[in-house]
C-alpha cells in the first residue's frame, strides 16, 4: 500500500496438520522478552542456570531458546526418547534447575524428577495443566 515490501517473518513454523505460526522480528523480540521474564521471575532462574527442554519441535522450543539467550540461561535440549534413567542422570550431572516439557510428555518425565536435588521449577508448554507445574501460555 505504501510502496514497501511486506516484512519477511523472523520465524515461520508449519505443523504436520498445516497449522502455521508466523512471528515478525518485533513479535519474536517481544515474546522472547516475556518468556525470559517467565524464566527469571516465575521459575526463579538466574544467569548461568541451566534448563532442560524435552519438547517436540513446536514454536515454543525456538521461543524458549531465544529467551534463554536473552536471560543468560543455558538451554539444554532433550529428546522424548530419553529413558527415566537417562533423564535423571542428565538432570543431576548438569545441575538443571528447570525442566520444560509439553503437557503430553510430562507424565512420562515425572518418574525421573524426584531424584533431582537441583530442580526448582517445572514448566509446561501446551494447553493442559498438572499439579506442581507452571504453564508457559498462562504466564506469557
Amino acid at each position: 500500500q505504501d510502496g514497501r515490501k511486506p516484512e519477511n517473518p523472523a520465524f515461520w513454523w508449519v505443523s504436520d496438520g498445516g497449522e502455521e505460526v508466523k512471528w515478525s522480528f518485533e513479535e519474536l523480540g517481544s515474546l522472547s522478552r516475556k518468556a525470559a521474564n517467565v524464566l527469571s521471575e516465575a521459575c526463579g532462574l538466574q544467569r548461568g542456570d541451566r534448563v532442560m527442554a524435552v519438547l517436540p519441535r513446536v514454536p515454543e522450543w525456538w521461543l524458549l531458546n531465544v529467551a534463554c539467550m536473552r536471560a543468560g540461561i543455558v538451554f539444554i535440549p532433550g529428546t522424548a526418547q530419553l529413558t527415566a534413567k537417562d533423564l535423571s542422570y542428565r538432570l543431576q550431572a548438569a545441575k538443571v534447575k528447570c525442566i520444560i516439557t509439553s503437557d503430553t510428555l510430562a507424565p512420562a518425565l515425572e518418574s525421573a524428577l524426584p531424584g533431582s536435588q537441583f530442580l526448582k521449577s517445572k514448566l509446561l508448554v501446551g494447553r493442559g495443566s498438572r499439579d506442581g507445574w507452571l504453564n508457559l501460555k498462562e504466564l506469557l
